[in-house]
């Protein structure tokens, strides 16, 4: 089969963050499959290209076996709001003209994730083209998340997002949700036909966190770092307006004195503003660290002793998955879960961690005197967390049935 992906924040070989079609694609082009990827040009938390973008629109270029084009992001995405829409239109500007003029290619099949829900449009227009369908995946509910967190105010963008996002489910052949609550809402309040709509969630890498747990010194990376004698609550992820990363800073602010050290790594629109309301706190138990590889964040996964998932306190945010819960799981570390909804029902079926109300610093000061309390509770759920995330998460068995149902579409 030979599949396009349309994915804005597809990963160059060595940048941070959430790498999960990285991943996929390739399994997918070991297993025989012919993979094409439309990526941008700008990290998803980055300010610039590259130096080998700079003053090119597309660049066509091999990852491992996966030929990925990469395509113009505007240099103002993550400036503010309307830096980042251009960001993201810019993207579909240019990703169009790639499939249309530039890639030769034919295809089987179209695969497009979403946000930002724009990438869907290239997906369309290329699919009435080519004359091939397209799968549409939902890895956020937007613009409802946009609306929620106060990114989104504009009433006419709101009411272009709304149309788009109709249009859009409307002529794809399937829709990928990530969640179980992410279904129940296209269904209930967007009326689209159940049969529609696959799941295949976000999943644990258990490729890197396997290898790590055998060989790796977590120790002596601890004292290489000046961790030692720390309770460490490792956070990894981008620093944006609806991560709500302020309540961490609340938190360390509530635990000043006590042994317990939070570290914050990533980057994002609002990462200086923290650093510089940290500093003038004068917040000495908590460290900002930038983004580094996926392979080289596990180390600082193992190296801690819990992991945090936190976003901003909204009711949409109680639908979604945190990527990275899996791999705090996948590293046996308990999760410290700061959202509510499907999140926090994950991590109390697989008693791998505990719920904290989201920018509650009191809750955040129990929980974790509790777990410091008890090392052996800690040590149990980091196990409990990667014995169900290895029955049920495996991204190498998710992999596989994703491209199960992809086939599907061409039978």
């Amino acid at each position: 089969m030979k599949l396009l992906l349309i994915h804005q924040m597809f990963l160059e070989e060595d940048d941070p963050g959430g790498s999960r079609f990285n991943e996929m694609t390739r399994q997918w082009q070991e297993e025989g499959h012919e993979i094409t990827v439309y990526g941008g040009m700008v990290h998803y938390n980055g300010t610039s290209k590259k130096a080998e973008y700079k003053g090119k629109y597309f660049v066509k270029k091999m990852q491992g076996n996966v030929e990925v084009w990469r395509c113009h992001v505007s240099e103002s995405y993550n400036k503010n709001f309307l830096g980042r829409l251009w960001g993201y239109f810019s993207f579909l500007f240019s990703s169009v003209w790639v499939g249309l003029f530039k890639d030769k290619n034919k295809y089987d099949v179209i695969l497009v994730t979403s946000p930002p829900l724009f990438v869907g449009i290239t997906a369309y227009v290329l699919s009435r083209v080519k004359k091939i369908p397209y799968i549409f995946e939902v890895r956020d509910l937007w613009p409802e998340s946009a609306i929620d967190t106060g990114v989104l105010t504009n009433k006419f963008i709101i009411k272009l997002a709304y149309w788009v996002e109709r249009f859009l489910y409307k002529h794809a052949r399937l829709i990928n949700v990530l969640t179980p609550a992410f279904r129940t809402h296209l269904i209930e309040e967007k009326g689209i036909d159940p049969s529609k709509i696959i799941f295949v969630p976000n999943a644990a890498d258990f490729s890197l966190s396997e290898k790590l747990l055998k060989d790796f010194d977590a120790e002596e990376f601890r004292r290489s770092l000046g961790w030692q004698d720390k309770f460490v609550i490792t956070y990894v992820g981008a620093h944006g307006v609806a991560n709500g990363l302020q309540q961490v800073l609340d938190a360390a602010e509530q635990m000043r004195g006590s042994n317990v050290l939070f570290v914050l790594i990533g980057n994002g629109m609002v990462k200086e503003d923290l650093v510089a309301e940290a500093g003038k706190k004068d917040l000495s138990n908590i460290r900002f660290l930038p983004s580094v590889p996926k392979a080289e964040v596990f180390k600082y996964i193992l190296s801690s002793d819990m992991g945090a998932s936190i976003l901003k306190k909204v009711d949409t945010f109680k639908t979604v998955y945190s990527n990275k819960t899996f791999d705090y799981m996948a590293c046996k570390k308990p999760v410290l879960m700061a959202i509510d909804g499907v999140s926090r029902q994950l991590v109390e079926e697989a008693n791998c961690g505990m719920y904290v109300e989201p920018e509650n610093p009191d809750e955040y000061k129990r929980v974790i005197n509790t777990y410091i309390a008890d090392p052996l509770l800690l040590k149990q759920h980091g196990e409990n967390g990667y014995v169900f995330a290895k029955n049920k998460f495996d991204r190498k068995v998710l992999a596989t049935q994703y491209i199960s149902h992809v086939e599907s579409v061409l039978n």
